[in-house]
């Protein structure tokens, strides 16, 4: 069975579906290779707004028949953004599979932005901004973000700030989607039972007479990076602790090296070395982990944890132990066949979940064109060496070339 098929339409949206004979559900997607990234200044956060919006009246449906086209047959309809995506998506009975890329090719392109709604929004979204700042651990992988990115667009807020979002109207919405819209730049994407043939006409029927449009937008790389060391008081009682850098871009061959070091360090596995230190040996952390986010032009790491002031140096002490560790210390042979093992089985395991295969196989095609095989990434990871990922270490483990966000509680 091919692992998916790929359509391109007259208008340059391409339609990617993986059949999966079994299962009982489709999951549809609309990704568009737009996000907060592609933002001026005074439009910090309109991306995210936009998502907001496009649930809320379209040419032929105000927000309440939206809200219902699919729930009332027990499907689910959602969307996000993200530095550089924004994705509309949609998972219901195949049987009613018609449903849902219609009713996600009309929020998604026919939007209009009702002005009464924008206003309700906004004070949801202001809402949305409150409870983030207010949670300490969402707030400081924000604010670690603007660190690492200084004054590029990538270290900005997604959901914006708040006068930005208090001055939003139809108008600008209306605008930042004519400068980003780019029909060779949406990928259509579905998981389901249904034949490819099928597929290809239903995605048709409703995105064949979507108008081909291109833009001229040019997306500019951060600058020099300079580390920086911040300490912002804050009220609460735990110490927030944000460490890293930038990293490999989307297509740097070092990629996928370095992810299995970040996941070795901080990954979701129990037995990454810094729940292993951090958590089970010392007690220090409820929890730690390690980020690594690939963009275009540009990649970030993060590590991200809470502790008690008192254990605040400590708990910084042995992570910069482990980064020295692996800078230092090649991994044996049964380390790196153990790392290899345990992240082949968490990509397998992840392509169980349809959903998330779905929205993987949008952002795939968007960013490289193609969809590797679990069999091509296995391949790639089995090809590793313990000198490759020393070297990556040394190059990525250097703490002098790391930035430091740390929020401590203030003085009373």
């Amino acid at each position: 069975m091919e692992e998916y098929n790929l359509h391109t339409l007259p208008n340059g949206i391409r339609v990617v579906h993986k059949q999966v004979p079994h299962t009982q559900i489709a999951h549809w997607g609309i990704m568009l290779d737009i996000g907060s990234r592609d933002e001026l200044p005074y439009q910090q956060g309109l991306a995210h707004f936009w998502e907001h919006m496009a649930f809320k009246g379209t040419q032929k449906r105000k927000s309440y028949h939206i809200i219902n086209r699919l729930e009332t047959v027990g499907g689910e309809l959602n969307a996000y953004t993200t530095k550089e995506k924004i994705c509309f998506h949609a998972s219901l009975l195949a049987s009613h599979s018609d449903k849902a890329i219609e009713l996600l090719s009309d929020i998604s392109f026919h939007s209009i932005f009702p002005e009464k709604q924008i206003e309700k929004e906004r004070g949801v979204i202001l809402e949305e901004m409150a409870m983030y700042h207010d949670s300490p651990e969402d707030a400081i992988q924000d604010e670690f973000d603007e660190v690492v990115f200084q004054n590029h667009q990538l270290g900005k807020n997604i959901l914006g700030t708040s006068e930005t979002v208090r001055s939003f109207g139809r108008n600008d919405l209306q605008s930042f989607i004519a400068a980003n819209l780019d029909t060779e730049r949406i990928v259509v994407s579905l998981v389901s039972n249904l034949p490819f043939k099928k597929a290809v006409k239903q995605a048709e029927k409703y995105l064949y007479d979507l108008p081909h449009c291109t833009t001229q937008r040019v997306r500019t790389s951060p600058e020099i990076y300079v580390p920086q060391i911040i300490q912002t008081p804050r009220g609460m009682t735990q110490a927030q602790v944000a460490m890293g850098r930038p990293a490999y871009a989307l297509m740097d061959e070092k990629r996928l090296p370095f992810f299995m070091l970040v996941n070795l360090l901080g990954g979701p596995g129990m037995n990454s070395r810094f729940n292993m230190t951090l958590r089970e040996k010392y007690g220090l952390v409820y929890s730690i982990e390690a980020n690594y986010a690939p963009f275009l032009d540009t990649g970030f790491l993060g590590v991200f944890f809470g502790t008690e002031p008192t254990n605040l140096e400590r708990a910084m002490q042995l992570v910069n132990r482990e980064l020295r560790l692996l800078r230092e210390k090649p991994l044996s042979t049964i380390q790196l066949r153990n790392l290899k093992e345990q992240l082949m089985g968490q990509l397998a395991m992840s392509e169980e979940g349809n959903q998330s295969f779905m929205l993987m196989m949008a952002k795939s095609i968007l960013d490289t064109g193609k969809v590797d095989s679990l069999q091509e990434i296995f391949a790639e990871i089995d090809a590793v060496t313990a000198p490759q990922l020393q070297d990556i270490a040394q190059e990525m483990f250097d703490e002098s070339q790391w930035s430091t966000l740390t929020f401590v509680p203030e003085s009373e």
